[in-house]
C-alpha cells in the first residue's frame, strides 16, 4: 500500500494557527524605519500581521502504528489584534494555505491533497477565528485560545495552549516591532470529514505552531499577498545578514619547487 495517502491527512492539522484577517483592510503604511525603531512599547491593542516566511504550523500523525508522519505548511496570513496588559480583548484570524504544505516528498505532498483526503481543489485554505483567550493562573506567558477551525469545509471548535514568547523590535531592518508565540493543539480529522484509510492514518492529529507577527506589516493580507510582499521584503535585504564573519585575506599559494636536472655527460 502506498505510504502517499496515509501521511496525506497530516495535513488537515495545519488549520489551526492563529492569526489575522485577510478580509479587514490594512490599517495604512508601515511607519518609517527609523520611527518603528524608536517607538516605545504599544499602548493599548494593536494590530499585527503573520510573517508567512517565520510563521509555520508542523503536524503528526499516526502512520499504521508504526511511526509520527510530520509535515509543515508555511505561508499563513491574517491579522491578530492584542493588548499585552489585555490578553482576554486578544483576537486571532487567519488563513493557511494548506497548498503549501510539505511531507518531505512530493508524491505524498500530491496524495494528501487529493479528492478522498483534503480536496486542495475544492478547500485550498483553513481558517481559524478565536472566540476567548484566557490566561493561565500559573503562568502571565500562557492562555488558552479557544475558537473555530474551518477545514474540508467543516467549522469545528478548536483550543490551541499557546506561550507568548516575546514583544520587542526585531534586530534587523526594517525593525518592525515583532511579536512571537508558540502553539500547540490536537483534533480529530474524522471530526471535519477527513476520514480515508483508517486502518492505515491515524484519526489525532497533533499541531505544533511558530509564529512571528509584524505590527502593522502583513495586516489584512491574503495569503498570497503576504507571500509576495515578503519575498519582496527578502529581496531588497538580500545582503543583510546578522553578525557577518569578517573576509578572510586571500593566502598565497606555495610555489613548487621545480626539479633540476642532472647535467648531461
Amino acid at each position: 500500500m502506498s505510504l502517499n495517502r496515509p501521511c496525506a491527512i497530516v495535513l488537515a492539522a495545519l488549520a489551526a494557527l492563529p492569526g489575522a484577517s485577510a478580509a479587514e483592510p490594512p490599517p495604512g503604511a508601515d511607519a518609517a524605519p527609523g520611527a518603528q525603531a524608536a517607538a516605545p512599547d504599544p499602548k493599548g491593542a494593536a494590530d499585527y500581521g503573520f510573517d508567512p516566511v517565520h510563521t509555520r504550523v508542523m503536524f503528526a500523525l499516526s502512520h499504521a502504528g508504526f511511526s509520527q508522519a510530520i509535515g509543515t505548511v508555511s505561508g499563513a496570513a491574517g491579522r491578530l489584534r492584542f493588548d499585552p496588559a489585555d490578553w482576554r480583548s486578544a483576537r486571532l484570524d487567519v488563513q493557511v494555505p494548506l497548498t503549501r504544505l510539505d511531507l518531505g516528498d512530493g508524491k505524498w505532498n500530491k496524495a494528501a491533497l487529493a479528492r478522498n483526503l483534503l480536496d486542495g481543489k475544492r478547500w485550498p485554505t483553513a481558517r481559524f477565528v478565536s472566540a476567548t483567550v484566557e490566561p493561565s493562573a500559573g503562568d502571565p506567558q500562557r492562555f488558552k485560545v479557544c475558537g473555530t477551525l474551518s477545514l474540508h469545509g467543516v467549522d469545528g471548535p478548536l483550543c490551541l495552549d499557546v506561550k507568548f514568547n516575546a514583544l520587542k523590535r526585531h534586530p534587523l531592518p526594517p525593525f518592525h516591532r515583532t511579536a512571537g508565540f508558540s502553539a500547540t493543539a490536537t483534533l480529530s480529522r474524522a471530526a471535519f470529514g477527513v476520514d480515508a484509510w483508517k486502518s492505515v492514518i491515524g484519526d489525532e492529529v497533533e499541531l505544533r505552531i511558530e509564529a512571528e507577527a509584524l505590527r502593522d506589516k502583513y495586516v489584512g493580507d491574503s495569503p498570497k499577498a503576504a507571500a509576495d510582499a515578503a519575498a519582496g521584503d527578502e529581496a531588497d535585504n538580500e545582503s543583510v545578514r546578522p553578525d557577518p564573519a569578517p573576509a578572510q585575506p586571500a593566502r598565497a599559494r606555495p610555489q613548487q619547487a621545480q626539479p633540476t636536472q642532472e647535467p648531461r655527460p
